[in-house]
């Protein structure tokens, strides 16, 4: 697409989801995914760690736990080289083409993850978004919320025989660090997330998830 196309294009919206383990965010994704379709909106599902070919070897590193064995603000570097690589070849170049980018996970969750739970400088975080997201910020960001045990036993379940990576096999003490960490954030910033139980069924939660994007995104579009 020529450059002078791609200005031309409005600029497609960028939507997180957040949350602890088990919460949900790929089945409300997909969900999201095929009403924004029927909408006739364009968009593309897309993950953290991960999202493009180099990320994608680095989420295998995180997720195995090596990146822990390093420390958390090694781990916090592994992520943000993964989150530089997929800014670049995947979110902006969908984003100037108007297409939607849905994101399972984004910065928030390394501010949960290894801000609150690693303790992480947020100087180091900070200095660390500047490289590697500059302005791009989540349009809207939909954080699940629901009881650790909850989660827990849900991701268990999802789980089967396999082995649990390197986040699900903390123990509840971190996954309640991480409720209260998402929790914070979406108090700290109203205007861009919205908090959302993640303890109704399925469709339930979508159609909420349908209304907050409806009401923040799609309304102010069409009234601008």
């Amino acid at each position: 697409m020529s450059e002078a196309l791609s200005s031309a294009l409005p600029r497609g919206r960028f939507v997180t989801f957040e949350g602890g383990e088990g919460a949900g965010k790929s089945t409300q994704i997909k969900l999201l995914a095929d009403r924004l379709d029927e909408a006739g909106i364009r968009a593309i599902v897309t993950r953290e760690p991960g999202g493009s070919p180099g990320a994608e070897i680095i989420r295998h590193v995180v997720l195995s736990g090596m990146g822990k064995l390093l420390g958390a603000e090694a781990e916090t570097l592994l992520s943000a080289a993964a989150r530089d690589d997929h800014v670049h070849a995947v979110i902006k170049p969908a984003l100037e083409q108007g297409i939607w980018v849905l994101c399972d996970r984004f910065s928030d969750s390394t501010r949960a993850y290894q801000g609150s739970q690693g303790k992480v400088a947020p100087e180091f975080l900070n200095a660390l978004e500047r490289v590697t997201i500059g302005g791009l910020k989540p349009d809207l960001t939909v954080i699940l919320d629901l009881p650790v045990e909850v989660g827990m036993a849900r991701a268990s379940l999802r789980r089967g025989t396999g082995v649990p990576d390197r986040f699900e096999a903390e123990g509840g003490a971190f996954h309640q660090g991480l409720r209260d960490a998402f929790r914070q954030i979406a108090r700290d910033e109203p205007q861009r997330c919205a908090l959302l139980d993640a303890t109704l069924a399925p469709k339930a939660v979508a159609d909420n998830v349908w209304s907050v994007v409806h009401e923040r995104l799609l309304a102010e579009a069409a009234h601008p």
